[in-house]
């Protein structure tokens, strides 16, 4: 039997929040061990983010507005939990 994946509670709460976009795909992946010993990295990660969200809502959105969206859905955990996050956020094809 395969092991069971523990995510971070940083994560699962992102996936929470991010889920308000309805995306047709969501790959976030914890890059706070690539950051170690940088401002705002924490020896437990969670802190740095890379975000490839596709979603029907981005649609005829500029790549600031979908970024703007991401934020408003991700709420406090942008000052709180998230040092950084790279965003890839685009519409279906």
């Amino acid at each position: 039997m395969g092991q069971a994946v523990s995510l971070h509670p940083v994560e699962i709460a992102m996936r929470k929040r991010l889920a308000s976009l309805n995306p047709l795909t969501l790959d976030l992946r914890d890059e706070s061990a690539q950051h170690a010993g940088h401002a705002g990295s924490r020896p437990s990660g969670g802190s740095h983010w890379h975000l490839a969200i596709v979603s029907e809502a981005f649609r005829g959105k500029s790549p600031v507005a979908r970024h703007r969206m991401v934020y408003e859905a991700l709420g406090d955990l942008m000052e709180r939990d998230i040092h950084a996050l790279r965003i890839e956020a685009s519409a279906p094809e």
